[in-house]
């Protein structure tokens, strides 16, 4: 996948270079600053690694699958029940994902998804922030106190219907579950990091304290080696 494109990318290169001192002059090939930057064959809306992960007191579960267990496509339970294919934050717990080739764009509605295993109006919420270069960040305004209206902008309210296993798009808000984000609300065009936070309002005790993590995806995308 990935391996592979950077691998044949490396070979051009060395053949190019081979034909050059070969000659024994340079090459008669110029670089057309015209030509269409060349993106990676294989993108995915999910996120690609992490960038942090800083765990608070009782996180733990998970660990054991960290960090594939929160790359990659939701494995969301429903509403009946909660997934387990999650990462345990923990109180005030952090996590930053990077999108290395898809990033996220303001677009029509949900820009953004983040899948927690909310179940049964049962709650655990997160702060959300997006960064373009993972220095400057923008957040998400969220109200982790404010049950009454289903914590107004915090990540880990909805419950989470796509999985691998049933076929439900994971980038289509009307269907996949979780909670979207729109970066329209905080006027940023695009980011490429993004930042999740348990909000410290969660329950804890044992090693599956507060906002558990299952996933990340992008709904308004575009390759990020086109960005300028």
């Amino acid at each position: 996948m990935k391996t592979h494109g950077t691998l044949a990318r490396s070979s051009a290169c060395l053949v190019v270079s081979l034909f050059a001192a070969g000659c024994g002059g340079p090459s008669e090939e110029k670089e057309d600053p015209t030509a269409p930057v060349a993106c990676a064959s294989e993108n995915n809306p999910f996120a690609d690694k992490v960038a942090s992960f800083v765990p608070g007191d009782s996180a733990g579960f998970g660990q054991d699958g960290y960090p594939f267990i929160v790359l990659g496509p939701p494995r969301g339970g429903g509403s009946g029940m909660g997934s387990l294919d999650v990462l345990s934050l923990g109180e005030r717990g952090e996590i930053v994902l990077e999108l290395t080739d898809i990033g996220v764009v303001d677009g029509p509605g949900v820009d953004l998804l983040v899948f927690e295993n909310a179940f049964g109006g049962y709650a655990e919420t997160a702060f959300v922030e997006v960064s373009e270069d993972g220095q400057s960040w923008h957040k998400f305004p969220c109200d982790p106190a404010d049950a009454t209206h289903g914590y107004p902008g915090c990540a880990g309210v909805k419950p989470v219907f796509s999985t691998p296993e049933n076929g439900i798009s994971p980038t289509d808000p009307s269907v996949a579950g979780g909670d979207g984000f729109d970066l329209s609300t905080l006027g940023v065009a695009r980011a490429r990091f993004i930042r999740i936070r348990d909000s410290g309002q969660n329950g804890y005790g044992f090693s599956s304290g507060g906002f558990d993590l299952d996933a990340v995806a992008v709904v308004n995308g575009s390759p990020i080696c086109e960005w300028k």
